[in-house]
């Protein structure tokens, strides 16, 4: 038999003594679409970085075709054939679309200008090739998430690499863009292109991959066929025991009290004449496509945009709009769709961003007592599970399901009366995703007013008790736990009729 195309020996690496590969082995053959599934922080990231050059192993081998590889750096590894879709967005944001796309590599003429019609050529190609329609001189700044996302695909697609490591790639795409990325994938594959898919998503996984490899505290567990797994037998071997489904038990504590009461609320461009209530001691779900504005009107709420114009009412007095301060003080909490942008200050430790949103509570004649602050801090992550080297250890090196947590330890500080989640379990694992609708759930019980927001239907379907539906800036819809079903709420979001 013929070695496999990819192979990788032994490989380990580890950072300021935190292991994060231990002796990892993994064969990956030619043509494969080959999944990288754990818990976060199991090392499937890590073992991509590795293999795209970003992280030099403390030890172990890469073999391709036979052939060893060294790879000092990225650079070595897209001469070798190896691109990566990372799941974290790196740009330079005041470049064009068409002048990132160049970046390293921009044709020229007369030797030393840049023949911007080429590279706006090469540029439409790229985006063509995935089915992306895009102004390519917009400056990166101005685009969606989920359209950075896809020129990043783009990019990596352009480097002509036979190898493609895709890490979490539709964690901020849209149905419609993650339909045309599977369909690119699918086709890459016919073309004989390795792939290597890094993702929480079962589904996906399964759709899209041949086989499966698990990863659990930096090992490699075993590698499955994934025509012959099932999703249960995938989580026991990712987290080491059955994840059992539970029924969301605020469903039966929560009351008829109104805790906000939103009427017309409207920002220029954005959204209009959104009008809703939020019970206290339920999960209203909010549902939508990419661009459909929920994120916005999340953002409204908690005052960070001064065009908003409308009624808020909490707890039956008048919220003023365009004030987070005030919005803080009477228990609104605000966790972001992207906590590494807006969520987190992510060179800072952990202690320094549990306190961001109490320090007036911690403080004494302006200075934070920091005895209080450690002592409160360490109670929380005992209490969320928050898994890190040290308290003041820079949140930038925790995994995503870490970094989240770290982001409710902070809200749940100010004991808010209406807590407004935006994608709370975005880019994390099975393990760490049920914690947090665990969390959430409990939050319910105790009387928090929770507006969740999520572009899994799953979850909503899950935990809400009524889901409103947005659609290019309006309401669409409600729909009740009883109606909502994810053909009703696709429906609504595609459609924007009106229902129940």
């Amino acid at each position: 038999m013929s070695e496999p195309f990819l192979q990788l020996r032994s490989v380990s690496k580890s950072f300021g003594g935190v292991r994060a590969l231990a002796g990892v082995s993994l064969d990956v053959e030619q043509g494969e679409c080959h999944a990288l599934v754990g818990e976060n922080g199991a090392g499937k990231s890590t073992l991509g970085k590795v293999l795209a050059g970003i992280h030099v192993p403390d030890r172990g081998e890469i073999l391709l075709d036979g052939r060893l590889l060294t790879l000092r750096g990225p650079a070595d590894a897209v001469a070798a054939g190896v691109g990566m879709v990372h799941q974290e967005l790196a740009f330079c944001p005041d470049l064009s679309v068409a002048e990132n796309l160049a970046l390293g590599r921009y044709p020229r003429r007369l030797r030393f200008l840049v023949d911007r019609a080429a590279m706006t050529e090469r540029a439409q190609a790229l985006l063509a090739r995935i089915g992306c329609d895009l102004d390519v001189s917009r400056p990166m700044r101005t685009l969606t998430t989920g359209q950075e996302q896809m020129v990043q695909i783009a990019a990596a697609l352009g480097t002509g690499a036979r190898i493609l490591i895709f890490d979490e790639p539709t964690s901020s795409l849209s149905e419609g863009e993650a339909e045309r990325l599977f369909e690119l994938i699918a086709g890459l594959k016919a073309e004989g292109v390795t792939m290597i898919y890094i993702s929480h998503r079962m589904p996906e996984v399964f759709r899209l991959c041949d086989r499966i490899t698990v990863l659990r505290d930096g090992e490699r567990v075993g590698t499955v066929p994934a025509a012959a797994t099932g999703q249960d037998q995938l989580v026991r071997m990712m987290i080491g025991r059955p994840l059992e489904e539970y029924f969301p038990r605020h469903l039966a504590t929560s009351s008829e009290r109104v805790l906000l009461r939103v009427a017309g609320l409207s920002s220029p461009g954005r959204f209009s004449g959104v009008s809703f209530e939020l019970r206290e001691g339920e999960i209203l779900g909010c549902a939508g496509l990419v661009g459909a504005g929920r994120s916005d009107v999340a953002t409204a709420l908690f005052g960070l945009d001064r065009r908003a114009t409308g009624q808020v009412e909490l707890d039956g007095r008048a919220l003023p709009l365009g004030r987070p301060r005030e919005a803080m003080r009477r228990g609104l909490a605000l966790v972001p769709e992207d906590r590494k942008r807006q969520g987190l200050i992510l060179m800072m430790g952990g202690r320094h961003n549990y306190s961001l949103a109490t320090l007036d509570r911690l403080s004494r004649f302006g200075l934070v007592r920091r005895a209080l602050e450690r002592r409160e801090a360490e109670r929380s992550f005992r209490e969320l599970d928050v898994r890190t080297p040290s308290l003041d250890a820079p949140v930038a090196g925790l995994s995503g399901g870490n970094q989240q947590k770290v982001v409710l330890a902070k809200w749940l500080a100010r004991d808010s009366r209406v807590l407004i989640a935006d994608e709370p379990t975005r880019g994390v694992d099975v393990g760490a995703k049920a914690a947090i609708h665990g969390l959430l759930d409990r939050l319910a019980q105790r009387g928090v007013g929770i507006l969740l927001i999520s572009s899994e239907l799953p979850e909503l379907l899950h935990l809400s008790t009524r889901i409103l539906v947005m659609r290019e800036g309006r309401l669409a819809g409600e729909l009740s736990r009883q109606q909502a079903s994810q053909e009703s709420l696709l429906r609504l979001m595609a459609q924007g009729s009106r229902a129940g």
